[in-house]
């Protein structure tokens, strides 16, 4: 009887060997069917996707395509250069890295074109590429010049502003528009020339080919341009100048201004963390964060959400201004005499500016909420800012140390106007003469020490301030006018975007037009002059705005697109550097109707600059 039960217990074991191996045998057939299946979808997948984004590219070229051979006729021959002939760029970018660019020449502009277009549906057939931005170069001007000059007039010019594209040979096999170059940092603008290392570093990371050596001399070329967006809007772009490469547009007016104001901010709100502070700033050519943090520009950006949350109120945002309002109220210190302070931790100090931003940040926050949360915090500020104002003269002492001791008499005249417009906005919130009588002791200061000579905004804002309350003194208002006035071919000939310029004017129109409504005479001032350099700084300030035409040659361009940027220091994008753009467009947003009653679109120069963009075509922000 046991035999045979261990006859049958040997077979089932038999049985269950033969039926394991055949089911691992199954599994395993399975699984590869199932994986290969998987691989396929996947193959299947990316050569829709790439299809789909080969067609997507060729529906926006195909929009460029049509601008750009209209253009044949005003080429000269050649512009390339001999070996060249003609040269087109092709630039292409996913809003998420740096743009890819395949430059093609020819004998004809048609065959540069499609000779830089094969290069890219290559690229595209051979990747998952999506081509969200499209852009298109022409090669119009070229010239040639050796390896002195040309390090001549690349240490000449201001950092990040030589605006030419470069050939490393005389057939474009190696050639890079200007874009690229100051957008990787390529250019050596200390020492002339071109940073053999940073080049590099860029072509092998585009997957071309590195050199081994400098050329002994240069193509530099510039070109015309125009931009396909992610709606397939073309938009052409500017051949020369300090507009060179960015976006053509009609006329900014007030509603431009109000969708650069909510670009700009939301850029505000996105660097909001959860503790109230700011990501401070971004160096964009290599996505790198400004490790630094300064308590003032965090007091400062404040104004700027609130004058978004003017004109577009909602619950997250009100939200995140009340973060950034508690991080900012956790940096204040008391002093033994119960008198408020703002005070930056890492330098161990209190700056008299950093008071008066609260200040104007706090009472601006509660006329737009409707309320006086901080009436009692911002009464105890001025108490501070009165105490390191010399009462005798007007003048300020700037900044102390952490235990209240001084420190440092003279650091920024900001502080001076900083500190002036908030005790200006503690009479309006409270209605005591003692903090007006503050402000006028340091507005008389002002005229004796010629503050006009410091083209200072924050002086301009404390004017326009000041004269709301005060109408019986009428150097105040020439004073205001002055601050202009003297500055104004400086502030129009200026080559960068320099921010706060418009803020000074935008503050002084406003006290122009106050001395206009009270019958106060505003002797020998130019107003055309001043309101064609409004208009002239409104539209410079362009230029520091991250269109997409800009962003795209930067590391991470969806990070630092539609925000404000330094370019002469590295396209810095610092949050003060934001939120000085959106005070300046702000008021220019707010006083638009305005200045165009007085003739602001008639001013000089500003009607033919108008009818030559008409022809070229609008854009937007």
């Amino acid at each position: 009887m046991s035999k045979n039960n261990s006859k049958r217990k040997n077979q089932s074991s038999k049985n269950k060997t033969v039926l394991t191996v055949k089911t691992r045998k199954h599994l395993l057939l399975t699984g590869a069917a199932v994986l290969l299946l998987t691989i396929a979808g996947l193959f299947i997948q990316t050569q829709r996707h790439t299809m789909f984004n080969t067609e997507v590219y060729q529906g926006k070229i195909a929009l460029l395509k049509s601008n750009v051979l209209a253009e044949e006729e005003s080429l000269p021959a050649s512009p390339a250069g001999g070996q060249a002939g003609y040269a087109v760029f092709l630039s292409i970018c996913n809003t998420a890295e740096r743009a890819s660019v395949f430059c093609g020449t020819g004998v004809t502009l048609e065959t540069a074109w499609d000779n830089a277009d094969k290069k890219v549906l290559k690229f595209l057939g051979q990747s998952n590429y999506e081509p969200v931005w499209v852009k298109a170069d022409v090669v119009c001007s070229s010239d040639t010049l050796d390896e002195a000059e040309f390090a001549r007039d690349v240490r000449a010019a201001r950092h990040e502003f030589y605006r030419f594209g470069v050939a490393f040979d005389k057939k474009y096999e190696t050639a890079l528009l200007e874009a690229e170059l100051n957008g990787a940092k390529i250019f050596d603008c200390e020492n002339g020339g071109i940073d053999l290392e940073y080049l590099n570093r860029y072509l092998v990371k585009a997957e071309r080919s590195p050199l081994e050596e400098l050329p002994a001399a240069y193509t530099v070329f510039q070109c015309k341009g125009w931009f396909c967006d992610e709606n397939n809007a073309v938009y052409v772009l500017s051949t020369d100048g300090l507009d060179y490469g960015r976006r053509q547009i009609d006329t900014l007016d007030g509603a431009y201004a109000k969708e650069l104001i909510l670009n700009a901010s939301s850029f505000l709100l996105e660097q909001t963390g959860e503790d109230g502070s700011f990501v401070y700033g971004i160096y964009p050519r290599f996505d790198r964060e400004i490790e630094n943090y300064n308590i003032v520009r965090h007091a400062s950006t404040l104004w700027s959400l609130i004058c978004r949350y003017r004109l577009l109120p909602d619950e997250e945002l009100a939200e995140k201004i009340d973060r950034t309002i508690d991080y900012m109220l956790s940096q204040i210190v008391y002093d033994p005499q119960g008198r408020a302070f703002l005070y930056e931790e890492k330098d161990d100090e209190i700056k008299l500016g950093g008071c008066g931003i609260a200040v104007v940040a706090l009472t601006e926050y509660m006329d737009a909420f409707q309320n006086e949360k901080y009436v009692d915090i911002c009464k105890a500020l001025g108490e501070g800012i009165l105490s390191m104002q010399d009462s005798d003269t007007g003048g300020y002492y700037h900044v102390l140390n952490g235990d209240f001791t001084p420190k440092e008499r003279m650091r920024t005249v900001y502080y001076d106007g900083e500190a002036t417009f908030a005790l200006c906005r503690l009479y309006s919130l409270t209605g005591s003469q003692i903090w007006l009588d503050a402000a006028q002791n340091a507005v008389e200061y002002f005229i004796r020490k010629d503050y006009t000579q410091y083209k200072d905004h924050w002086v301009a804002y404390s004017m326009n301030e000041i004269t709301k309350y005060i109408t019986d003194h009428k150097e105040y208002y020439d004073f205001a006018l002055k601050n202009a006035q003297v500055n104004l071919n400086t502030i129009y000939e200026r080559d960068t975007t320099y921010h706060t310029y418009l803020e000074l004017l935008m503050a002084t129109f406003e006290v122009y037009d106050r001395m206009c409504e009270r019958g106060i005479t505003a002797e020998n001032f130019d107003l055309q002059m001043f309101l064609d350099t409004i208009y002239t700084r409104a539209d410079r300030q362009l230029n520091g705005y991250f269109y997409p035409e800009y962003a795209m040659y930067m590391d991470n361009p969806r990070r630092i697109l539609d925000t404000f940027m330094v370019r002469h220091d590295g396209y810095r994008v610092r949050i003060d550097d934001v939120q000085h753009n959106i005070g300046g467009y702000y008021l220019y947003y707010k006083n638009y109707e305005k200045m165009v009653e007085y003739g602001l679109l008639n001013a000089r120069g500003i009607t033919a600059q108008r009818a030559e963009k008409d022809q070229k075509g609008q854009g937007r922000a």
